[in-house]
């Protein structure tokens, strides 16, 4: 999955967010509390994503927030729990 954060050295951290982030490649103690989110969740494929960046230093992530489900295994999941909660002895129903 590309980013648009550029992790370097050689120039200063900049914010020109949604083009490019300029970061510094590595963190600092200052992170732990001065992360703030930048911009709005994005989707790319099946991942939902957002960029944070350190208010202090400049270092910037782009955190995972969550995997979507793949819709072609919808209906095997949808078998799976149908069985899973099943009384034993009792006939299957089409809940789902």
């Amino acid at each position: 999955m590309p980013t648009i954060v550029e992790y370097t050295n050689q120039k200063p951290p900049c914010n020109a967010y949604p083009e490019r982030i300029i970061s510094p490649p590595h963190s600092g103690a200052c992170c732990f509390t001065s992360m703030e989110e930048i911009g709005t969740q994005k989707q790319e494929g099946r991942w939902v994503f957002r960029y944070k960046r350190c208010r202090t230093c400049g270092i910037s992530v782009r955190e995972i927030i969550r995997c979507l489900p793949d819709p072609a295994l919808a209906d095997d999941l949808r078998e799976i729990l149908r069985k899973a909660f099943q009384r034993p002895g009792t006939p299957a129903v089409g809940y789902w």
